[in-house]
C-alpha cells in the first residue's frame, strides 16, 4: 500500500474501486424506482476502517460508470476518483463513525416518505407488524441546510437508535450492514409511507397496541441477534390519545 493509503502503488486520480465494489452503487435501483430525480441523492459503502467508496456530486444516480465513483478517507479528502465528492459527506462520515456496524449509507429524496417529512410528519406510528421489526420506528429530524453543521448536527443523536431517519424538507437517509441493506431500508421506508398515507385518507387507522408493540420489539432484538441499534420505545396507539378538541394526526406525529 502507498503512502496514501492505496493500494497496488497507484496514485488517486488513477486508482479505481476495488473489484468486489465495481458496480454495488452505480447499478443502484434508487434512480429506476423514483426515489431521485436529476443529480438528486448519494450513497457510500465503507472499504475499511480508513477508506468509503461514495458516489460523486453533481451526476444523475441513473448514468454513473465505474469510473465516476469516488474514495475518501474518513474525514472525507479525496483519496480516488476525478470527480467531486458529494457536498453531503459529512452526513455519510458521521454515521460511520457513531455506528462501527454500519457497512453501507443511501440518502435518497422517495416521494411519499419526503412528502411526510415536508409536513412535518415522522413515520413512528406502529402500523404494520412488518416495520416495526425490521425498522423499529423511523423519526424525523429538524431542518438542517444540506451539506453543512446544522444537518448533521441535528441527525447526530438519532443515528445511534435508528437504521432509517427522514429528514424534513429534504427527504430520507438508511444506513445497514451492506449497500443492499440500505437500499431495502429505504423501499420499506418508502413503502410504509404509501400505507400510512392511505391509512390516514380512510379515517380509520388501527395502530397496534402496546402489549403487540412489546412483543414485536423482542421479535426485532431476535432478529438482530441481540446487536444493532436500541431505539426508544415505539409509540403505540395508547400514547396518541387526543381530545376531539385537539386536531387529529392521524399519519404521524408533527415535530
Amino acid at each position: 500500500m502507498s503512502a496514501q493509503g492505496l493500494p497496488n502503488g497507484q496514485d488517486g486520480e488513477n486508482q479505481g474501486p476495488p473489484e468486489s465494489y465495481r458496480d454495488c452503487a452505480v447499478r443502484s435501483p434508487a434512480h429506476e424506482n423514483g426515489f431521485v430525480a436529476a443529480t438528486d441523492g448519494n450513497l457510500s459503502v465503507r472499504l475499511d476502517e480508513e477508506r468509503l467508496l461514495v458516489t460523486p456530486t453533481c451526476i444523475s444516480k441513473g448514468r454513473m460508470r465505474t469510473s465516476d465513483m469516488v474514495i475518501v478517507d474518513m474525514d472525507g479528502r479525496r483519496l480516488a476518483g476525478k470527480r467531486r465528492v458529494s457536498s453531503e459527506i459529512g452526513m455519510h462520515l458521521l454515521i460511520y463513525r457513531l455506528r462501527p456496524d454500519v457497512q453501507g449509507v443511501v440518502h435518497a429524496h422517495p416521494p411519499t416518505a419526503t412528502g411526510f417529512a415536508a409536513s412535518g410528519y415522522d413515520l413512528n406510528r406502529p402500523l404494520v407488524c412488518e416495520v416495526v421489526v425490521g425498522l423499529g420506528s423511523i423519526p424525523l429530524a429538524r431542518y438542517g441546510t444540506p451539506g453543512t453543521p446544522e444537518l448533521t448536527d441535528a441527525l447526530e443523536p438519532l443515528i445511534p437508535h435508528h437504521d432509517a431517519i427522514l429528514m424534513a424538507n429534504h427527504g430520507v437517509v438508511t444506513f445497514g450492514s451492506s449497500l443492499e441493506s440500505a437500499y431495502m431500508k429505504m423501499e420499506t421506508v418508502e413503502h410504509f409511507a404509501k400505507i400510512a398515507l392511505v391509512t390516514h385518507l380512510l379515517g380509520n387507522e388501527q395502530p397496534l397496541g402496546e402489549k403487540e408493540v412489546e412483543k414485536l420489539r423482542e421479535v426485532r432484538h431476535r432478529y438482530n441477534g441481540g446487536g444493532g441499534p436500541t431505539p426508544p420505545r415505539v409509540p403505540a396507539a395508547a400514547d396518541d390519545l387526543q381530545s376531539d378538541d385537539e386536531p387529529k394526526e392521524t399519519a404521524g406525529s408533527r415535530r
